[in-house]
């Protein structure tokens, strides 16, 4: 590994062998005291070694004065001394053959300690070293804890799976621990600084371990993008499902995370687009990560986004159907089709009426036959999961007794069926702990809060959907973002060498004074643009370098007279006029992602709304269309309100030809076509989209600067 320290290049044996561990080495102190405490408290039954010089005994056990005189290479250590120390102790162990060790010390590069953060490196050689600046990992399957702190977990027993979360804040890992959720906690790893084990080796050590059922992030950032859709990828393949929290939606948030970890939070969008690739679902809160983890480890993803709703109340039934529409990628709730109809309104008689959502009503209520027979009738239909809604009381035993006939005729018709299914509470506190532990055991997941449970939904349907449609994988070729060494390409130059890929763009002519525009503008045919053909001036129209829709000879030479001040060349352009819609179509690079594909609302509307849609290349016709579908603004495509629908094939072919120009040709770096002037083939007969407008960037000779 450089001195640059850049995790992906971790030996996972040697990983997994670190987290479980038959022998541990604890170094240091108070921190180190606490470890040992917590991996009592988990029954931990390997060796523990503590390593102080200045102590004969911690926690009763002897001290070691040094590494060199532990017995034997632990398979894992707690380093818990100061951050020079904790770097000689992790060569050291290095050098010792330890399996692993976590570096508790702060003081490395999340506050500008380069060097000390260099030096760790090189002293891990290839041993792996969890953090620095982290609180360490908890194995409930092993019963091991290298955690200084309080924790709330508790071992797993019988050989039951569960899932993994990782997280780069140690706080929020310590939250998790904590959480009251009944979510099947398998592992949790707190990465911190990441200085030689990433996420993307803690993803692969779990991909390796048969009882981790599915996967948690809590990110700020990736470090190897590749590598990360390749475990994807396996991941997918061994049906282990991944959620991710990744912090830096907000600007704030963003600006956080560059000062807090040093990690590069990257163009947030592009992690959308990412995972959408991937199939790797994103919420928004800790709550909805845990909720999706914990259906994901009952029902594993979705097939499809049916999904039946039942509950004792209209009011539950309407916050069902609202909360779930608010989402995005929003499950459909099917009427029921007329014999299906009939079975079910035949447990519940005419008083009721029968819709989905079900508001069931009170008729049945406390009559567990009944209830069995109106859910064994609804489950019939063959809906991808079914969700009961049912807050249940924790302290009068007599009224929980009500509830859980509920609760088994649900099971029993959950069972009956060989469907899926998800008793999600209103309030998430609603659920008291025996009735989650029953609902798991019998392979329904216990949802706590109807918002976070329909998120979980969402996410289990996102997963489904992105594993089926099999979307090949994105290149992420890494591209230098512009800076020294680019320039930008005049308009003109740029449209001829879109023309040349086959993208459709306005005749024009360039010109060099008011009389020549005036006789271009009479060659093309009115009305005209004039326009100021410089690669500086990036915004044409906040300059006053662009007159549009000119329809008379003086109008053009008094244009062209007044930007002929602003650059030494005009470009006179003939106008697009029967465009029934402007999109924004560009091409833009990251320094982690390369280039990337973004598709959106255009014209003057861009900075306004912000309506886009990003893509990762290769890109093809189905990912092109539906990313247009995903518009805020997709409707204005489609003939809304009786307007004429737009030529989306044509908008797909243009995506395609740009995309395949900067794949083509590595000079260009950036090309943004702003508006896409997209016309209707209802009205034109023709159809089609041009290119009215266009910045490139680009590196070497074919850049100029204006």
């Amino acid at each position: 590994m450089s001195d640059a320290g850049r995790p992906g290049c971790i030996d996972t044996a040697r990983l997994a062998r670190c987290l479980n561990p038959q022998s541990i080495a604890v170094i240091g102190g108070m921190e180190a005291a606490r470890v040992i405490q917590q991996c009592r408290k988990l029954n931990y039954a390997g060796a523990i070694w503590p390593v102080n010089p200045k102590r004969r005994t911690l926690e009763g056990l002897a001290c070691h004065p040094d590494i060199a005189a532990l017995p034997a290479p632990p398979d894992a250590a707690f380093i818990a001394i100061p951050a020079h120390p904790s770097i000689d102790a992790v060569a050291a162990l290095a050098r010792a053959g330890a399996g692993g060790a976590v570096c508790y010390a702060s003081g490395f590069r999340e506050t500008g300690g380069e060097e000390r953060h260099r030096l760790l490196v090189r002293a891990a050689a290839s041993m792996p070293v969890i953090g620095p600046n982290c609180y360490g990992f908890i194995n409930l399957l092993s019963g091991v804890a290298l955690w200084p702190d309080y924790h709330g977990a508790a071992r797993m027993r019988g050989g039951a799976g569960g899932v993994a979360i990782f997280s780069q804040s140690g706080n929020v890992s310590l939250n998790l621990t904590m959480q009251r959720r009944h979510l099947p906690l398998a592992w949790l790893i707190s990465l911190g600084n990441q200085a030689v084990v990433g996420v993307e080796d803690c993803i692969a050590a779990a991909l390796q371990c048969a009882q981790i059922t599915a996967i948690g992030l809590h990110i700020e950032g990736l470090n190897d993008l590749p590598r990360f859709a390749h475990l994807a990828e396996q991941a997918r393949c061994r049906g282990v499902p991944m959620v991710a929290l990744k912090a830096g939606r907000s600007a704030i948030g963003a600006r956080i995370t560059l000062s807090h970890t040093a990690t590069l939070a990257g163009e947030d969008a592009l992690y959308d687009a990412l995972f959408q690739r991937l199939g790797v679902a994103r919420v928004a809160t800790p709550e909805a990560l845990i909720e999706a983890l914990k259906l994901l480890s009952v029902t594993g993803p979705l097939p499809g986004n049916r999904i039946a709703s039942m509950s004792c109340s209209g009011g539950e039934a309407t916050l069902v159907a609202d909360l779930a529409a608010a989402h995005l990628h929003a499950p459909v709730f099917p009427a029921l089709d007329e014999r299906h109809r009939r079975a079910v309104q035949a447990t519940l008689g005419d008083a009721v009426t029968v819709d989905n959502p079900l508001d069931y009503h009170t008729f049945i209520w406390g009559d567990q036959a009944r209830m069995t027979a109106t859910f064994r009738a609804m489950l019939a239909g063959g809906f991808d999961l079914t969700l009961l809604v049912l807050d249940i009381p924790g302290d009068d035993r007599e009224a929980m007794d009500i509830w859980l006939r509920a609760v088994r005729a649900f099971i029993d018709a959950c069972d009956h069926a060989g469907a899926g299914g998800a008793l999600v509470t209103l309030l998430s506190e609603n659920l008291p702990e025996q009735v989650g532990r029953l609902l798991l055991a019998n392979n329904i997941a216990p949802l706590q809060g109807l918002a976070q449970g329909l998120a979980a939904v969402v996410a289990a349907c996102d997963i489904g959907r992105a594993w089926a449609g099999r979307a090949p994988p994105p290149s992420l070729a890494a591209v230098a973002a512009p800076g020294e060494g680019f320039s930008t390409v005049d308009e003109h130059r740029a449209k001829q060498r879109l023309a040349a890929a086959g993208l459709p763009v306005p005749q024009s002519q360039v010109v060099d004074s008011p009389d020549a525009a005036v006789a271009a503008a009479a060659r093309l045919g009115y009305p005209v643009a004039v326009k100021a053909l410089a690669a500086h001036i990036a915004h044409k129209t906040e300059a006053g370098a662009v007159a549009v829709g000119l329809r008379a000879d003086a109008e053009v030479r008094g244009h062209a007279a007044r930007m002929l001040s602003l650059s030494g060349r005009l470009l006179i352009e003939e106008m697009v006029e029967d465009a029934v819609a402007e999109l924004l179509l560009g091409v833009g690079c990251d320094r982690q992602f390369g280039h990337y594909l973004i598709i959106g609302l255009g014209g003057q509307w861009v900075e306004l709304f912000g309506d886009r849609q990003l893509l990762l290349p290769p890109v093809n016709r189905a990912m092109i269309a539906g990313a247009l579908a995903r518009l805020k603004t997709a409707a204005l495509l489609h003939g809304y309100r009786g307007r004429p629908a737009a030529d989306v094939d044509a908008v797909v072919d243009c995506a395609l030809r740009l995309s395949r120009l900067v794949e083509n040709e590595p000079d260009i770096i950036e090309v943004e076509i702003n508006p896409l002037m997209v016309k209707s083939p209802s009205q034109s007969g023709a159809g089609g989209a041009v290119a009215a407008d266009a910045l490139m960037t680009t590196r070497g000779e074919h850049g100029e600067h204006g």
